[in-house]
């Protein structure tokens, strides 16, 4: 194996690491304010078909934006419903993932060819050629994210108000903080970014959209998020490590020698694996905010 292989395998990675870093990054800061989302994976599917959507009427920018915007509206009805309605959170997020599968479903059927939509190419991200591949900007941004959100929840008082509902709700309100308005906007804008890396996956890294193309990552998200304990900068490395074994998967189960002994659905197994025995080995050694999960009401 040559030094190209171990680059092939690094870009590979660090694409792969987006979409889980991204929208691991968001849910901390829907986490961080008492809410959790389970509905990431539907987030990411819908997405995806709206990004395409959208580049393909306007271009890849447009893409992202409809991608960001459809996150942020799913986004803000899942925490209208969750705060003000006192909906049940869990229920809200499978609510989501039911949604987003049966309407990417019934969109692909009428797009031509069911099951599949394949972004034109002239509607795809372009990306940034380097002598060892190429890199997608959104692996820049999702490098930044991380360390952009961790100063604003954990060094202004905007990240402080936000820590402050998801601890102690009680006291932010006596404090005269709106509770489930700053709730409500920072589980918006979470999904936002859940929306972002939906468009990523398929008007840049995949190309395509299929019923499937989220492929558990909303769910490698949250265990990321369990892992960093809503830590943005932990959401970084462990984006990193779940998209590394992603990739890794994908390099070893197209290797004819491999394939001989192992086959490649046990292959393909290894990035979930990864993800059960690390969410197994931190769970019950992490603490979330006091509140989360648990609807407001004022006394």
């Amino acid at each position: 194996m040559n030094i190209n292989f171990f680059w092939g395998i690094f870009i590979g990675s660090l694409h792969a690491m987006v979409p889980i870093t991204i929208t691991g990054t968001g849910e901390t800061i829907g986490e961080s304010a008492g809410l959790f989302n389970i509905g990431l994976e539907g987030i990411l599917l819908l997405s995806a078909m709206t990004g395409a959507l959208g580049a393909e009427a306007g271009g890849a920018l447009v893409g992202l934006i409809v991608g960001a915007a459809t996150g942020f509206t799913i986004g803000l009805v899942f925490g209208l419903i969750c705060t003000y309605f006192r909906g049940v959170q869990l229920i809200g997020g499978v609510g989501i993932n039911l949604f987003s599968a049966g309407m990417v479903a019934f969109w692909l059927i009428h797009l031509g060819v069911p099951g599949h939509h394949a972004v034109a190419e002239e509607s795809r991200m372009v990306d940034i050629s380097t002598p060892y591949g190429s890199l997608s900007p959104l692996i820049f941004v999702a490098i930044a994210l991380p360390i952009i959100v961790y100063f604003i929840l954990f060094r202004t008082r905007l990240g402080l108000k936000i820590r402050a509902v998801g601890e102690n709700p009680q006291a932010a309100d006596v404090a005269g903080i709106k509770v489930n308005l700053t709730r409500l906007f920072s589980t918006a804008v979470g999904a936002s970014l859940t929306g972002l890396a939906g468009a990523y996956i398929s008007i840049d890294w995949i190309g395509s959209v299929t019923k499937e193309i989220s492929a558990g990552r909303g769910f490698i998200a949250l265990a990321t998020v369990v892992f960093s304990g809503l830590n943005p900068l932990l959401v970084l490395l462990g984006g990193f490590i779940f998209g590394f074994f992603d990739n890794l998967a994908v390099w070893i189960a197209t290797m004819p020698a491999v394939q001989k002994v192992v086959p490649w659905q046990f292959v393909a197994m290894a990035p979930y694996v990864v993800t059960l025995l690390i969410v197994a080995g931190v769970i019950g050694r992490v603490r979330f905010p006091a509140a989360m999960g648990i609807p407001y009401e004022r006394e």
